[in-house]
């Protein structure tokens, strides 16, 4: 076959538009020989196999360049289906050479490893002028790992990630940590669960062990925070944050506005949480999340939740019922709705936590003293996006209780509080560096002025982040 009557099929069958009828410019040529080198190097990557060398050709063709791929890229071909279905449409790439091939099963997954791998290393330094081993928060016991980090270096907390799509049906994920306390290393599973893929109606199932959905923060890996550590609430009714044994159920509507129903039944070993009461099924939540934008450059979201527990011997000493409502609110603004070159967030969460049982000093379990009443917490944080690379922050915390709180001190009621300054530097969206500055006041005796600085970079695909 001539040469030119190959180049004219070839330029047919790939939708070229040819110069003339009759004639194929040297430029189409160059084209088509670049296009046919793309083609072999994903068939090779496919098989596993190096690519070929281009030619010269087509180092010198004209034709556009494939898309890189970015963060973003690599971040939305990981998400969890949940995930990835809350995404802005933006945030999905189209990128054909990153696109699972034409044959495969709709449950195969386009990255080159199977499952995904994704890597968060965490480090910090911190300097605090209150021995954190002295550390006393009036009226809220520490547990579940709540507190001031420790003075000097730390590993902090560092994670393994492994997702994919099992089949056209599910998909799993499991994430490891990696941590540091008292000069101990410590490996466990901090998630480790399944999703639905393909329920009708826009409902789905996790099972497995996984963060509950209430509040806000609580379902964000800790990595995703925009301060060093989590807010006094947070600390103080979650334990920093919870995750337990369970099943949830979760719909979403089929609405232009983001609205989401969900329940969970967890086995109720973790704070606040303790002895998995009720043979196993100790924990219930309910939740429910609304959002929206206002324009293209303004988006919102506000849910409301509750988590039901029996406690018994928890890890602040406490024994009895416990109900926890949280009410939260996020609005976020940047120019032209694109968050990453700028814009502010701001954020708010108030808890309620209603308990109905007794109190025992850990230090002295045979104390038990009697109690019914509420605490409550809350704090208000606003970030300032400046451009990719910078942003600050600040954030004020604060808890309260009832009159008759054994923990309170003997002098009369004192709730405590905290400031908190951030600013951070970003090299790119894999790696960060953060300072922050806190002032805290935990009793009417101590104040705690806290210097820190964290580290942290993303290695591999990691998945989407929720809004």
């Amino acid at each position: 076959m001539p040469k030119s009557l190959l180049a004219l099929s070839l330029v047919a069958a790939l939708g070229l538009p040819p110069a003339h009828a009759g004639e194929v410019t040297q430029k189409q040529l160059h084209a088509l020989e670049a296009r046919i080198q793309q083609l072999e190097a994903e068939v090779q990557s496919l098989k596993g196999q190096p690519a070929p060398a281009p030619s010269q050709a087509a180092t010198q063709s004209s034709a556009a360049p494939a898309a890189p791929a970015s963060a973003d890229n690599l971040e939305a071909l990981a998400a969890s289906p949940q995930e990835a279905a809350a995404l802005p449409a933006a945030a999905v790439p189209d990128n054909s050479a990153l696109a699972a091939p034409a044959g495969t099963g709709g449950g195969s997954n386009p990255n080159a490893f199977n499952p995904a791998i994704s890597i968060i290393l965490n480090g910090s330094y911190s300097h605090h002028s209150l021995d954190p081993a002295g550390y006393d928060r009036a009226g809220f016991p520490l547990a579940g790992g709540a507190g001031p980090s420790p003075n000097g270096f730390s590993l902090g907390e560092s994670e393994v990630s492994l997702t994919s799509n099992i089949d056209d049906k599910f998909y799993g994920q499991l994430t490891l940590t990696a941590e540091s306390e008292n000069g101990q290393d410590h490996i466990g599973v901090e998630e480790a669960f399944i999703d639905t893929t393909s329920l009708p109606y826009n409902f789905s199932i996790r099972a497995g062990r996984f963060y509950s959905n209430i509040g806000y923060l609580n379902s964000h890996h800790a990595h995703t925070d925009n301060f060093f550590d989590r807010p006094l609430p947070y600390q103080a009714f979650l334990g920093n944050q919870y995750g337990d044994d369970g099943v949830q159920v979760r719909w979403v509507a089929p609405t232009s506005m983001f609205v989401e129903l969900g329940g969970e039944a967890f086995r109720g070993d973790n704070y606040p949480s303790g002895g998995a009461q009720h043979g196993g099924v100790g924990t219930h939540t309910l939740f429910a999340h609304v959002g929206g934008d206002v324009g293209i450059e303004n988006s919102w979201l506000a849910g409301v939740s509750v988590l039901k527990t029996r406690a018994a011997g928890a890890e602040d000493g406490f024994s009895g019922d416990t109900t926890l409502y949280v009410a939260d609110g996020t609005w976020k603004w940047a120019p032209n709705g694109n968050t990453k070159d700028g814009g502010i967030t701001l954020r708010g969460e108030y808890f309620v936590d209603d308990r109905d049982g007794t109190f025992a000093d850990p230090a002295n379990p045979l104390s038990a003293v009697a109690w019914s009443g509420q605490r409550r917490g809350a704090y208000l944080e606003s970030v300032f996006r400046l451009n990719r690379t910078w942003d600050v922050g600040y954030r004020y915390d604060r808890l309260w209780s009832d009159a008759g709180n054994p923990f309170l001190p003997s002098t009369g009621n004192f709730s405590p509080y905290r400031h908190t300054a951030e600013v951070t530097w970003r090299n790119s969206e894999f790696s960060l560096v953060r300072l922050q500055l806190s002032h805290d006041k935990p009793n009417p005796a101590d104040s705690d002025n806290a210097v820190t600085v964290q580290y942290q970079t993303s290695l591999g695909a990691h998945g989407a982040h929720k809004f």
